[in-house]
């Protein structure tokens, strides 16, 4: 990605560890093993868990819960933690056009880089979750670790497709400004049937690959921030997270009425839907009759 004319974000708080060893974004120690990692991955990869419920799961898995740090700026010789800082302020600039064109104001969430494990409001974050939005506090969490995982467990690896995990955390940030996520989580709870409460889920996700898909192509269009190729990249892991591959992965089958995050197919069509418009009005899910 061209990120040089890029300018960092101001809305970056790192608690990661003070330690070199703590830097490097390893993945931190706990009850969960690798197996259960990587199935919390699969579970909760861009939200497709409420993350209040997730949060306290894991909270509740035995290990103790990590005490408030304090929050600093990254250093200044940290590569990925710049990389992370200057895609999220390309995230601030396109909103802020968004939204001042539709005659609103566009508020900055935070973005919080941590190892392990972290405090948030909606309960205790840890590394196995994989990134995620907390609403009640508007920020977004990720060890970085988890791009590792991006490019050797799921197989997508790339400066693109590490951007595509930011957008796509902070689309959700857009849907909460705009009132459809509590619109959402308020229908599911007013629901008892599942499979209508992972529907309004799979919509909200594949919204916010949409959101997502919108910042890349106003992005480029201001800045050509996109090398030749690299849109493969975030194509890739949409298709890799997709709730099918995931479930096949897991268990060797896919159950559609389970899905919350949409199948790879959905995740890729919505994501170039994005993409090819960058434009938010044609990311209404909602009112899709066909995904």
């Amino acid at each position: 990605m061209r990120l040089d004319n890029e300018n960092e974000s101001g809305n970056v708080e790192d608690r990661r560890g003070g330690s070199d060893g703590n830097r490097d974004g390893g993945i931190g120690r706990g009850s969960m093993g690798i197996g259960g990692m990587l199935l919390a991955l699969a579970a909760s990869y861009f939200l497709g868990v409420d993350p209040s419920v997730l949060l306290g799961l894991v909270s509740n898995t035995g290990s103790q819960a990590p005490q408030a740090t304090t929050a600093h700026k990254p250093p200044a010789n940290d590569e990925m933690a710049k990389f992370v800082s200057k895609v999220l302020g390309s995230t601030e600039t396109t909103w802020h056009t968004v939204f001042r064109e539709g005659g609103g104001t566009y508020q900055e969430p935070k973005l919080v880089l941590f190892t392990g494990a972290t405090p948030t409001a909606c309960g205790t974050g840890q590394t196995a979750m994989g990134p995620f939005y907390c609403p009640s506090d508007q920020k977004v969490y990720i060890d970085l670790a988890f791009y590792r995982d991006l490019k050797e467990r799921f197989h997508a690896p790339g400066e693109f497709a590490q951007a595509y995990v930011i957008a796509h955390e902070v689309g959700h940030h857009v849907q909460n400004l705009l009132g459809i996520s509590d619109k959402v989580h308020k229908a599911q709870q007013g629901t008892r049937d599942k499979t209508k409460a992972n529907a309004l889920s799979v919509r909200l996700e594949l919204q916010a690959d949409c959101f997502a898909g919108v910042w890349g192509n106003r992005a480029d269009g201001m800045k050509h921030i996109i090398e030749p190729g690299e849109i493969e990249q975030a194509l890739t892991a949409a298709s890799a997270i997709g709730d099918d591959r995931l479930q096949k992965q897991a268990r060797g089958y896919a159950v559609p009425e389970s899905f919350t995050h949409g199948s790879s197919e959905q995740r890729v069509r919505w994501f170039k839907r994005g993409m090819a418009h960058g434009d938010m009005r044609q990311c209404d899910t909602f009112k899709a009759a066909s995904l």
